[in-house]
C-alpha cells in the first residue's frame, strides 16, 4: 500500500508499557502490528512510559530522553498517577499542556498525527474494592474532562478509552492479574480506536 517507513511514539505511564502483559500485547506494540497487516510500513514503536509516572514525570524523562527529531504519529494517555497521588487538576491541565506542545513539535506541528486518550475507570477493578470508588470516579471524570478540553483546544486528537474500562464490572477477564491493569484484550480495543484513526489520517 505505501512504501513509507512510519514512525510512532508513545508517551504515558503502565497503561502505555502494558504492565501485566508481554510488550507485544501493549496497544502501542498491537497498533503496529494492525498497520502492518493493513499494508502500512511502520517501525516498532518508540515508548517513553513507566508505570507510576505522572505529567510531571513524564515531562522530566522525555527532557532527559535523547529522541528522534521527527516522529509521524504520537499517543499520549498520562494522568491516573496525578489522580491517585492527589496532585491538583490544576497542575495537570498545566502539565498535559505543557506535554502536548512538546508532542507537537515532535510530529512536525500536524495536529492531526497526535492523539490524546482519556483515562481508564481504574476504580471498577478488582484493586479497587475497599476505596471510596464515588470519589475516585468523580477525580478521574475531572482529569478526563480536562485531557479532552485541552486536546480539543490544541486541534489534536482524542479518543475516549475511559467508557469502556467500565466493562471490567461484567468482564473480569479485561484485568491482569494484580486486579488493576488491563488485559491484552482491552489494549486491543484502545489500538482498534487508534488504528482507525491512523489510517483516516494517512489517506
Amino acid at each position: 500500500m505505501t512504501t513509507k517507513n512510519y514512525r510512532y511514539l508513545a508517551l504515558g505511564d503502565s497503561y502505555t508499557i502494558g504492565e501485566g502483559v508481554p510488550i507485544h500485547e501493549s496497544f502501542p506494540y498491537i497498533i503496529v502490528q494492525m498497520l502492518r497487516q493493513k499494508g502500512f510500513a511502520f517501525c516498532a514503536p518508540e515508548i517513553v512510559a513507566k508505570t507510576g509516572w505522572t505529567t510531571g514525570e513524564l515531562i522530566e524523562h522525555i527532557n532527559q530522553t535523547k529522541l528522534l527529531e521527527q516522529y509521524d504519529f504520537a499517543t499520549l494517555l498520562i494522568g491516573v498517577n496525578n489522580q491517585y497521588r492527589n496532585l491538583s487538576p490544576e497542575d495537570y491541565k498545566r502539565e498535559l499542556s505543557f506535554l502536548i506542545q512538546e508532542a507537537l513539535l515532535l510530529v512536525g506541528d500536524r495536529v492531526k498525527n497526535l492523539v490524546v486518550l482519556s483515562i481508564p475507570h481504574w476504580q471498577l477493578t478488582p484493586f479497587a474494592k475497599g476505596r471510596d470508588t464515588n470519589t475516585i470516579e468523580q477525580e478521574i471524570n475531572v482529569f478526563n474532562s480536562i485531557n479532552k478540553e485541552i486536546a480539543k483546544g490544541a486541534s489534536v486528537g482524542y479518543i475516549d478509552i475511559a467508557p469502556g474500562t467500565k466493562d471490567v464490572l461484567s468482564k473480569p477477564e479485561l484485568v491482569t492479574s494484580d486486579q488493576l491493569h488491563y488485559a491484552a484484550i482491552e489494549h486491543k480495543r484502545w489500538a482498534n480506536a487508534v488504528v482507525d484513526y491512523i489510517i483516516k489520517a494517512i489517506e
